[in-house]
Formats: structure tokens, sequence, C-alpha cells
């Protein structure tokens, strides 16, 4: 786990100023602290943080190839690396180094673009090649990695592991994109491709490109992989049986490989007790694990982690956060360098922070509710798809369009029950029907919360674009099948792994996804829905055949959740902030909000008369972005 930096020249031979260069890698110099060193070309400067995993001392980077014809900066893992170095190996190819980052070098020189297809990992890199005289980019499948990028009018390529690399360049254009903020309020994160800034862009999962010199434009990025949409045959459940626990624990087997102290994350929930319940099996010694809860029963879990690591006997580490731990609130709009409103985001901090006591790289369970449908959502939106077969949607949208507008709110609801999304979605079809109950704040809240002159400036751009992207790919598959594909390309990738690579890497943790590994994302999402969700159980077939392995009671009560305690923080502690915050010059002079709406929500909230705690939330992280980032 590291943080690359670059400039490349698309244009000109001009020499990058090695202040510059080494004034953008320090930014991100907590991604890599053991470490850090740059290249140069004519038009071209590399860097790179380190944080040393495997072959501590012998792969030192910026890395170039052994006949030194290629250079690479490289961000991640590569699982398979042994047989691959053995396989270049027999084709005559050189090693220096006995790491993985030598082997991608290999891997380029011998099978070009597609030595992508060659590797197994989470990853992020760069590759120089001076006799070719291009720039070659990528990302991996699943997006654990992130790389973000930017062409400036000097023809400059930049590019980073975080956006507050690229903001380092005196060039680099801060302008906001006008639709991010849309966005943004609709799913509480910037999508891929998107940023915050109208001029920075993130590399999708799954993509690549290759810049050449000379050229004055960035080629369209390269789609090399993406979750498998045709999936016949279908896994049946016998198949399933025999298999799953196997095939992930060889996914687990292969993360486990480090030369620093290593351990896992254990909640108490399904995936990460299965990560567990696996490595327990796959090593001697006690697995270490840790553990954060808070000192409220309500979002406190603690227990059910403790009883995993009883039972597998596992050097257990636990530290209960304080319920008024609101102190990251600021930090954490520094560490994501642009609006994110998730507060699980806070106590995914503290584990981290937990953890890195302790270890150097930790195994999570994230994946698991997308790849077996896990998620609560989606019993109520399978319920939605019953009525919305037998109904046609002429039908449904004169029943449910006038209810969805009269009937209560149900604020004191949890989101997925709240009756007025429930008729708002039973009048759409099914990805807009997912869209509407997965929006943070509905289409109707944006334009209510949304200043005149910002709703006119979007021209008719809503967010729903984004999921009709990815619903248009996946029509042919099941209504179940659709917004697991739709949650694996936005939800999964702009906030569950986002939130997990910048909370580990402020602490200069390794996190690895046993879960998302691709051959086992490619195996486990032909199981069939009936399977996943069964009985109004979700992750049916997981559970089932965990239940060797793991108790009743951990397999199958109501999940909770990594939450912390908002509504009571903002009628409470938090409430001062929230009206100088948000009622702030600043939020005003933005031109993107009605401040009579925003002071209508704060005053709601603060008297009880509704539960606006995840907009005033995503409020609080906007402004505290504002203040911050654009100051």
């Amino acid at each position: 786990m590291c943080g690359i930096a670059g400039i490349f020249h698309l244009t000109n031979e001009q020499q990058v100023s090695p202040e510059l260069i080494a004034q953008m890698n320090d930014q991100q110099h907590h991604r890599g602290p053991d470490a850090g060193d740059y290249y140069f070309d004519p038009g071209v400067a590399l860097a790179h943080r380190r944080l040393s995993i495997i072959d501590l001392e012998g792969s030192p980077q910026p890395m170039q190839s052994a006949d030194g014809s290629a250079v690479v900066v490289f961000n991640g893992e590569i699982y398979n690396f042994k047989e691959l170095h053995a396989e270049l190996s027999d084709k005559g190819y050189k090693f220096n180094t006995d790491g993985d980052t030598e082997t991608i070098l290999n891997a380029w020189l011998e099978w070009g673009t597609e030595c992508v297809h060659k590797l197994r990992g989470m990853f992020a890199f760069a590759i120089w090649d001076k006799k070719k005289q291009c720039m070659f980019v990528a990302r991996d499948r699943l997006g654990i990695k992130p790389f973000f990028y930017s062409l400036l009018p000097s023809g400059e390529f930049l590019f980073g592991s975080e956006l507050k690399v690229l903001k380092q360049h005196p060039d680099f254009d801060k302008s906001l994109r006008n639709t991010a903020v849309e966005d943004y309020f609709t799913f509480g994160y910037i999508p891929e491709p998107h940023t915050i800034y109208q001029n920075a862009h993130k590399l999708s999962p799954g993509e690549y490109m290759l810049l050449e010199k000379g050229t004055s434009r960035l080629p369209e990025p390269v789609t090399y992989w993406d979750v498998p949409t045709k999936i016949e045959p279908q896994l049946t459940d016998e198949e399933l049986d025999e298999e799953l626990i196997e095939r992930l624990k060889e996914a687990v087997k292969i993360r486990m490989v480090a030369d620093v102290p290593l351990g896992a994350f254990l909640s108490g929930g399904v995936d990460s007790s299965a990560i567990v319940a696996l490595m327990s099996q796959l090593q001697d010694d006690p697995v270490n694990t840790c553990a954060i809860g808070f000192d409220v029963k309500a979002f406190n879990e603690t227990e059910y982690a403790q009883e995993v690591a009883d039972q597998y006997k596992t050097n257990h580490r636990m530290e209960v956060v304080d319920q008024e731990d609101f102190d990251l609130v600021d930090h954490l709009a520094h560490l994501y360098d642009e609006p994110y409103a998730d507060s699980s985001a806070m106590p995914t901090y503290r584990v981290c922070e937990l953890a890195r006591k302790h270890v150097t790289v930790a195994l999570s369970g994230d994946g698991g509710d997308e790849l077996f449908a896990g998620y609560r959502r989606y019993n109520l939106h399978m319920h939605e798809e019953k009525i919305r077969s037998i109904l046609p949607l002429g039908v449904r949208k004169a029943i449910f369009g006038p209810l969805g507008k009269l009937y209560p709110k149900m604020d004191w609801a949890p989101k997925f029950l709240r009756a007025k999304t429930t008729f708002q979605s039973m009048a759409l079809d099914t990805v807009q029907g997912y869209y509407n109950s997965m929006s943070l704040l509905r289409e109707d809240e944006r334009r209510k919360l949304f200043s005149d002159e910002y709703n006119e400036s979007l021209k008719g751009y809503t967010s729903f674009e984004v999921f009709k992207k990815y619903g248009d790919k996946v029509k042919h598959l099941d209504p179940l099948k659709i917004t697991q594909y739709i949650d694996m390309k936005t939800y999964l990738v702009g906030d569950i792994l986002t939130k997990v690579d910048r909370a580990s890497m402020a602490h200069s943790l390794e996190v690895r996804v046993p879960l998302l590994d691709h051959k086992f994302v490619e195996w486990a999402f032909r199981t069939k829905s009936e399977s996943n969700l069964k009985n109004r159980v979700g992750k049916a077939s997981f559970k089932s055949t965990l239940e060797p392995h793991l108790s009743q009671d951990i397999l199958y009560r109501q999940k909770m959740g990594f939450a912390v305690p908002l509504v009571d923080w903002f009628r409470g502690p938090l409430k001062d902030r929230l009206y100088t915050g948000l009622l702030s010059e600043q939020m005003r002079d933005s031109g993107f909000f009605n401040m009579k709406r925003v002071k209508r929500l704060i005053d709601d909230h603060v008297s009880g008369m509704r539960d606006n705690s995840a907009s005033l939330w995503a409020l609080m992280m906007f402004e505290s972005f504002m203040r911050q980032q654009l100051d």
C-alpha cells in the first residue's frame, strides 16, 4: 500500500520541477512513511511513497526494468506475483527483486496493455516506457485502489493517489464541477469518473489509459474488465455448498502473504466474521483482530465480535469510542479531499487507528453485501418489484404518484421503510425506483434544498443519469441482479472502498479485501437471486455455507451496520455548529442553496419534529469541504 504521483508532458520535453513533484508527493506521506523517491526524464517525473509490506528492503520505487527501458510507480498488491515471476523468468526476463512491483514491469514489456489481465490483486500504477515514449496507467478491476488525474492546458498530465496531490500544482483548476453538487446530495459521494473539480477525474475500476507523446488530448479510458453481465449457467445450491468456502478460503489465503504483522477487522457481522474464521483455519498462530464500538448500546456490536474472537481464540483488541467522539468532522473533510457524507467514516477511522497499533496489514469483509445481496434495501426493492410485475407502469403512476406526495414522510423510520419514498418508488420502473430509494435526498428534496439559480444551471441534469448508464447495461438481468450490479459500480467503489482507503491510509495501514477477489466475484455473481434472497433473508446462500463455522446468532441476527449517533449529536453538542456552519456567509455566497430551506431543516431536526440527520450531515461535510479546501 503506497502513494503514487507523477507529471507527464504530452506535447513537450520540458523538465519537471523537482520541487513541484516533491511538494505533490509530500501531500501523501501518510500513505507511505517508510520511503519516498523520484524518477526524472525529459517531460516526465514519477514519485512514490512506500509502505513496506513485501520484500521490505529490496523493492524501492520508482523502479526501472532490468533493461532500463521502462519505469513504474505502483500502489497495491499483486497476489499472484510469484506465479508471474516464474512464467516471465521462463520467457527470459531478468528480476533484480523478490517483490511484486518488478512483475508488473516485466508483464508490461511482455504483454503490453494486455498485462492487466494477468494481474490478480488491487492496484493503481503508471508505467513510463522510454522506448515507446508512452505512459500506461491502470486501476484494478473493483476499484480498491484510487487513481486521480487531470490534464492541464499546458499539456501536463497529472496523477496521484489522492486529489490533494493534484491540487499542489499551481495551474490545477479548482473550479467546481457544476453537476457534482447534484451528485453529492444524491449519493453522499461523487461517483466515478468525476470529482468535485471540473477538470479532475477518477480512473474508473477496471480501466486503463495509454498516453503517447505528441498528442494534445487524453485518450478515452479502455474498460478491460467488468462485473460479469452474462451469468449463465447460474450456480446451483449444491455448487455453492461444495465450492464457496474453498474458493473464498483461497482468496483469503493469498492475501495473508506479508513480511509485516497481519490481522483482520472484526465487527461481529457476517462478512468480517467469515474472514476471521477462515484465517484461523489457515494459520497456526492466533489471528490478530480488532473492533470498535460506541458507548451507546444501539450502536455497539462488540459483544458479537467478542463471541467470534472467543470461538477462534484470536488476539482480540477492542476499544469503545465515546458517543461524543465528533472531533473528526473537519479532519474527514481533509482526508477525503471532496465532499463525502458517509458518517461511518468516523468509526472506520477509529478502527484503522486501533489496528495500526498492532498490525500493518488488515483483512476486511467489504463487498459481501453487494455480492450476495445482503442489504435490507434489496428486500424492500424486491417486494416493490412484485407489485411492479402485477400492475402496469401507467396504473402504478396513477395510484402511487399522488400517494407519494400526500403521505407523511415518516422520518422516524429507517430510510428503507419510509412510506413516502416507497410510494414514490412504486410509481417508477426498476432502476428509477431503486435510485429513488437509494438517494440520500430524493429529487424533490434536492430541488427544495438548492437555490433557483443552481437548479436552473443544471439544465435538466439529474443524478439519475449515473444509475441509468449502468442500468441500461444490465437490463437483461433480473431486478435483484440489476441493483447489485449498480451498487458494485457506484456505492461499493464511491462510498465503501473510498471510505476504507482514506481511513486506513491516514494511519499507514494496508487493507485487503478477499470477497472482492475478481476470480471470486466472477464465480459468486453467478449465484441465483432466489438463492441470495430467500424467505426475506439476505445473503441466504452465503450464510448457509457458513453455518459450520459461525453461530446462528452471528449469521441470522438483524444487521446493525457501522453507525454513529447523529440524531442526538445534532440536537445536543453539534447543534450550535449546525447554525453557525450551515448558515454561514460562505454557504450563502456559494449560490448552491436555498438558505431558508437549510434553516428549516435545522429547526425541524433540533425541535424533534423530524429526523433530518442524514441531510444535515451531508450539508455539514459540504460546508467543511468549502471552508477548508476552497479557502
